[in-house]
């Protein structure tokens, strides 16, 4: 079995609006031969909760407007560190970089099949590591060493 059109569609969309909002190393697997409650998963992570939030509201906003779909469930909302928006058909990750890095969610799905997403949503894998270093080398700077 492989995902549906409708499963395709919402996540090309949810992957779109992502990038928009500058979400880091998006990526969809078709889950669809390994699990029964969905066909696909999306995964996007952002360095702070703020952008977590803002990343979310957006794929739900043009989700909704675009395609008239509306999440059956939302979680993670308190602590923005880890929001689930469960479409029943697709079934969207945003994380905390940080969570993403733990609980490395691609190395569960490694053997499901990828699927394809815009352009500007695959050019933002690797966006995470370069946030990170970026990172280090501004904390270095100003103090210098690394905190």
């Amino acid at each position: 079995m492989t995902a549906t059109d409708r499963s395709i569609e919402l996540i090309s969309a949810a992957a779109q609006a992502a990038a928009d909002k500058l979400a880091h190393d998006i990526i969809a697997y078709d889950v669809s031969d390994v699990l029964s409650i969905t066909d696909a998963f999306l995964l996007a992570s952002a360095p702070n909760d703020r952008q977590v939030k803002s990343i979310v509201d957006e794929i739900e906003e043009r989700l909704n407007k675009e395609l008239g779909a509306k999440p059956v469930r939302r979680e993670g909302d308190r602590d923005a560190r880890w929001i689930l928006l469960d479409y029943v058909d697709i079934v969207v990750h945003v994380q905390h970089s940080e969570e993403r890095v733990f609980y490395a969610l691609e190395r569960l799905w490694k053997d499901c099949p990828e699927l394809e997403i815009p352009a500007e949503a695959k050019a933002t894998r690797g966006k995470a590591a370069e946030h990170a270093k970026l990172q280090a080398e501004e904390d270095t700077s100003e103090f210098g060493e690394v905190r």
